[in-house]
């Protein structure tokens, strides 16, 4: 049971959204290029299909979002960027207030999203807001607990 705490956190919505809608635009943009309703030169028919593969990186992004638990720390991959935190790093979980994701408290005075949990989720991203609020206190508890 306790390893269970362990296991990554991930959205559930996001990636069975994100995916459909970008192979969808992806293939509408191909589209686009191959059979322009105008007549379009080679660079217009390119610039589709880069806006298309680019749509769709983003997209992925967005439903690749994770952050994975480890006995020493914690890594956050949001959107653009990747973060290693020890649990001594991380002071409180946040969720509340209508936030979109879950938010790190951090003993620097800085905060950082978790975009792996995810308010659209609905009750299983309450449930994974306390797991991770759990592995925090684990793991940050001192002999005063405080």
């Amino acid at each position: 049971m306790a390893e269970d705490l362990y296991r990554p956190f991930r959205p559930y919505r996001a990636p069975r959204v994100a995916y459909p809608v970008g192979v969808a635009w992806l293939a509408l943009m191909l589209v686009l290029a191959l059979f322009p309703p105008a007549p379009l030169g080679w660079l217009d028919r390119v610039g589709f299909v880069l806006v298309g593969v680019v749509v769709m990186w983003f997209l992925h992004r967005q439903a690749s979002v994770a952050a994975v638990p480890s006995h020493d720390g914690l890594r956050v991959r949001n959107l653009f960027l990747t973060r290693e935190l020890r649990w001594a790093e991380i002071v409180s979980v946040h969720f509340g207030g209508g936030a979109p994701w879950a938010t790190l408290d951090l003993a620097d005075t800085d905060t950082l999203s978790v975009m792996a949990v995810q308010r659209a989720d609905g009750e299983r991203s309450v449930a994974e807001a306390r797991r991770l609020a759990t592995l925090v206190a684990r793991h940050t508890a001192t002999d005063r607990d405080d």
